[in-house]
Formats: structure tokens, C-alpha cells, sequence
């Protein structure tokens, strides 16, 4: 194991937070483990060890837990104005966007992603989430009920409705877009009125740690957002199950998500899951190629395919289908992976070697199996965790490869003849996240959007993500939604109040 070697090209500022070892923020104080415990986060470029964390387990998970029970039940959160909760949140927002290039350089350095793209899209999405909330901390409204109570007549009531935050919420961010999850998590909960205990995934705790800095520049007050970095048997385990927070929010693979489920139901606290995806894109023929091409090689191709709702199913009718998929193999061979922090780079590593091995592993299936790869299906080099960018054909729905999500740069094209069929076939999996159609006839893609079962149907288009558009999943993708007003009502309670006048 060896430490890395920093890029010149990385902001002072970066440089010297990477350097220090790093604490978890509970109750307003950086502190070590209560075990002394610290663990690597590597650098996916390289292998290389960037920074030493500290490792939180069910201890530090009870201590910021009871932190942010008496921030809610005793402290200021509660007693502040809608308003002055707003404007927090947007001083957030304001400080996070002064900070825009320390944060994307510490999501590509964590996480492997290129640095344009945290630029462009990972931050000022995670700013624009934050004021988009903040905006609503003012508006979480109930109703006034005109009631007829038959067993009374003549007796009159005034009968309302309160919308109030549903209390200490545990949130579970996953590795993807460490931030971006973050932010789509602490918006609505903040908003609200909540108090957050937050545990960042292990491979890329840095930009979350960095944010609690700018929780306590902006004022936010003690315990209001508490965040424990550590593993997911330990310390996530540990704030699923625990007894004293009232919902429990999760960004990850379906399989972590059920143990979730299980860990919840010893004080039956609320859940929301956003899980696994198997994305379908479904192009017809009179599809303008010269966008859909390169659209449905962006869906599987961006963030290296580490996208719950990346296009890993590609179905195009057979009259075009060798020239799709020439075109997605074009496009593949032409992206230049690299370091993330390298300008040229088009796509990073894969975050972490255990990643890499599920990718290969998937690959080295697919191709047993009988699927042929058109370009890719290999590890590139022998340092740092890359995959070639690839595609498969003469796949089949019997095959592990387009029944399970892969998680990597890995699609797998089919033809069709018949848009019925295909529709059945987009369907024919356990996840039902997100989906895309391409075709020029608009009224086509409403009516098949309408009959596919997935959480969001994208037409002419792939990964557009806004604050004020709700994301979330049917069948085994997960439970609730992420972003849009239907966020918050998943981190409220509400209550009837009923007098007799």
C-alpha cells in the first residue's frame, strides 16, 4: 500500500485538506473514533493511498445520533423561522459555489471521475439542489378540512392539518456522485426542519467531510448535521437499526437496500431506497441517428457507467441495428480514459478495485456465455482501476448481463422487429429505474413512455437530472423519490388536528 503522490495541478486548498488526516464532524466538533480507528481512501488512478480517515462504528453512530436528537428535540433548529432555515441552506449553497473547484477537484481525485465533468455537472448540480430546497423551507404547508361529523349534527369544529419534519433521519450516501447524493439527500431534510446524521461511502468520504466544513462556516447549529464516515457493516448497519432515528434514507445496490429494510424494522422507522437500475433505451427506426447514437452512448458511457440509471440495454430495430451499434463502438473507441484530474480525460477509473473486479467479472460472464464484444470487454493497463469502454452483442435476457446491473461501461445491444415485443422485453427485469426513447415520431415515445414500468422515460435524451424533477424507482429500484416537492413529504409526518368550536 502505497500513499499517493499528489498532482501538482491540485489546488492548495486541496492539497492541504488531503494532507491532514481526516475526523468525523459530531455535534459541531471534529473528532477521532472512539476507537482510534482510522481507514484509506485510495486514489482509483492509481491505486495509491490519498488520505486516512477516521472509522466510525456503532459507538460514534450512538453519539452523533443522540447529537442530533437534542439538536431537534431541545436545540435552535426547531425554534427557527422557515425563513431563517431558508437562508441558511442558501449560504450553503453560496459557500459551495465559491468553492466550486476544491470540490470538483476532491470528487476526482476521490472518486475517479473526470475533472470537467464535476465541474460541469457534480457541483453546480449539488448548489442548485440546496437553493431549489432552501426556496421551499417556507412553503411546507398544511390544509384547513371542513369536517361532517353525522353522530354530531349541529356541532361545529375547525379541523386542520400540520406538516411537521418527521424527526432524526439517517442518511447512507453511495460513491457515485459523493456530493451530488449528499446534497439530494441534506436539501429536503434540511428544508424541512430534520436533524441528519450522514455516513459517505468509504471509498469517497472526502467531499463529504469537506462539506461539514461548510456546514459550520454557513452557522448551522450544533448537531444538525452530524457525519461519520466508516464501513457499511459497522457504521451503516449500526444507523439503519438503530432505535432512536425516525427514518432512514439509502442510495445503493438493491441487495444493501433489503438488508436496509431489515435493519428498519426493529422501531418500524421510515424508509426510502433508491437502488439499482437495468435501463433500457429503446431506439426505433425513423430515430435520428445522428443524435441517438451518440445519446445512447453517453447514457452507458458517463461516469464509466457508475449511473443507477445508466442505458445498459440498449434495443434497436433490427433495420438500423448494425449501424447503431457501429456508431456506439465508434464513440466508444474514440473516449480517452485516463486520471481524472488529466484535462484530456473522457473517463476516469472505475472507483475502487473491488468495483473493477464485479465489472470484469461481469464481462468474463457475458462472453462465456456467448456475447461477443463489438469494442472493449478488457481491463486497461495494469495501474490504477480501468475498464474499457464496451459492447456487447448477441446477448439474451437468460444472461446475467442483462438481468443484473453490471455498474460499469458495459451495454448490451439486441435487435427488434416489433415495438410490442421490445416494450415487453424493456420491461422484463426486476429494476424499474429510468428508461430512454429515440424516435422522431413524439407521439410514439409518449405512448411507449407510457408503457414502460420505470420511475423516469427520458425521449431523445438520457441523464437529465434537475432539482424540481423527481427520480425514483418502481418494482425493485426502490421505495419514495429524490428531488422535486415529493422529497419533502418523505421527511415530514403529518398530523390532523381536530377542535370543536
Amino acid at each position: 500500500m502505497s500513499t499517493a503522490t499528489l498532482p501538482e495541478q491540485l489546488d492548495e486548498r486541496v492539497q492541504g485538506f488531503v494532507s491532514k488526516p481526516k475526523k468525523m464532524l459530531i455535534n459541531a466538533k471534529w473528532v477521532d473514533a472512539q476507537s482510534g480507528k482510522t481507514f484509506p481512501t485510495y486514489n482509483p488512478a492509481t491505486g495509491e493511498v490519498l488520505a486516512q480517515v477516521a472509522e466510525g462504528d456503532k459507538a460514534d453512530i450512538d453519539l452523533a445520533v443522540r447529537a442530533a436528537r437534542k439538536a431537534f428535540d431541545h436545540g435552535p433548529w426547531r425554534k427557527m423561522t422557515p425563513s431563517d432555515r431558508g437562508r441558511l441552506i442558501w449560504r450553503l449553497a453560496d459557500l459551495l459555489e465559491s468553492n466550486l473547484e476544491e470540490f470538483a477537484q476532491l470528487e476526482s481525485l476521490d472518486n475517479g471521475k473526470p475533472l470537467t465533468i464535476a465541474r460541469a455537472a457534480d457541483v453546480p448540480l449539488a448548489v442548485d439542489l440546496f437553493r431549489y430546497m432552501a426556496g421551499w423551507a417556507t412553503k411546507i404547508e398544511g390544509n384547513t378540512i371542513p369536517v361532517s361529523v353525522p353522530y354530531m349534527p349541529g356541532s361545529q369544529f375547525l379541523a386542520y392539518t400540520l406538516r411537521e419534519p418527521v424527526g432524526v433521519v439517517g442518511q447512507i450516501i453511495p460513491w457515485n456522485f459523493p456530493l451530488l447524493m449528499a446534497a439530494w439527500k441534506l436539501g429536503p431534510a434540511l428544508a424541512v426542519g430534520c436533524t441528519v446524521v450522514m455516513k459517505p461511502a468509504e471509498q469517497t468520504p472526502l467531499s463529504a467531510l469537506r462539506l461539514g466544513e461548510l456546514f459550520m462556516e454557513a452557522g448551522f447549529p450544533e448537531g444538525v448535521v452530524n457525519i461519520v464516515p466508516g464501513y457499511g457493516e459497522t457504521a451503516g448497519a449500526a444507523l439503519a437499526s438503530h432505535s432512536d432515528v425516525d427514518k432512514v434514507a439509502f442510495t445503493g445496490s438493491t441487495e444493501v437496500g433489503k438488508l436496509i429494510v431489515k435493519a428498519a424494522t426493529g422501531n418500524l422507522k421510515k424508509v426510502t431506497l433508491e437502488l439499482g437500475g437495468k435501463s433500457p433505451s429503446v431506439v426505433l427506426p425513423d430515430a435520428d441517428l445522428t443524435a441517438s447514437i451518440p445519446g445512447v452512448a453517453s447514457a452507458i458511457f458517463f461516469n464509466h457507467g457508475q449511473c443507477c440509471c445508466a442505458g445498459s440495454r440498449l434495443y434497436v430495430e433490427k433495420s438500423i441495428f448494425d449501424k447503431v451499434v457501429a456508431g456506439v463502438g465508434d464513440q466508444a473507441k474514440q473516449i480517452k480514459l485516463g486520471p481524472g484530474l488529466d484535462p484530456s480525460t473522457q473517463m476516469g477509473p472505475l472507483v475502487s478495485e473491488e468495483q473493477q473486479r464485479r465489472v470484469l467479472g461481469y464481462l468474463d460472464s457475458g462472453l462465456a456465455e456467448g456475447a461477443e464484444a463489438v469494442v472493449g470487454g478488457k481491463r486497461l493497463g495494469d495501474k490504477g482501476y480501468f475498464v474499457e469502454p464496451t459492447v456487447l452483442v448477441k446477448t439474451n435476457s437468460n444472461m446475467k448481463v442483462i438481468q443484473e446491473e453490471i455498474f460499469g461501461p458495459v451495454v448490451c445491444a439486441e435487435p427488434f422487429t416489433n415495438v410490442e415485443d421490445v416494450i415487453t422485453k424493456a420491461n422484463d427485469n426486476i429494476y424499474g429505474l429510468a428508461a430512454a426513447v429515440w424516435t422522431k415520431d413524439l407521439s410514439a415515445g409518449h405512448r411507449i413512455a407510457a408503457q414502460l414500468r420505470a420511475g423516469t422515460v427520458w425521449i431523445n435524451c438520457h441523464n437529465i437530472f434537475d432539482a424540481s424533477l423527481p427520480l425514483g424507482g418502481y418494482k425493485q429500484s426502490g421505495w419514495g423519490r429524490e428531488m422535486g416537492h415529493e422529497a419533502l413529504d418523505l421527511y415530514t409526518e403529518v398530523k390532523s388536528v381536530c377542535a370543536k368550536l
